[in-house]
């Protein structure tokens, strides 16, 4: 059985997608926050599995773990700003341009 356009069982057509890529800075910012939000809680976890055998230990492994991951955290945040200044700077030069126009 042929199909033709003048099948009246076919349905219309759908209206067209458009595929428009994300703007400069967007993955950065998402890395980041998620870095900055996950980060500290596995340094925790971590420093709590390689916890010490020893009972009096001045600076316990989960204070390690805890400390590293808000090193990790910090860098993710200034990831976050570095995505933010990008889509910033983007979405402000579209919008000069379109007064320009």
């Amino acid at each position: 059985m042929s199909e033709s356009s003048d099948d009246p069982l076919l349905p219309a057509p759908g209206r067209p997608v458009r595929l428009v890529p994300t703007p400069p800075g967007f993955w950065r910012l998402v890395l980041g926050i998620g870095t900055a939000a996950l980060a500290p809680l596995f340094g925790f976890l971590v420093g709590s599995i390689t916890g010490s055998q020893e009972a009096a230990v001045e600076m316990n492994p989960q204070y390690w773990g805890l400390f590293g991951g808000f090193v990790l955290g910090g860098l993710g945040l200034g990831m976050a700003m570095l995505g933010v200044r990008r889509l910033w700077s983007h979405y402000r030069g579209r919008a000069a341009q379109e007064e320009m126009t």
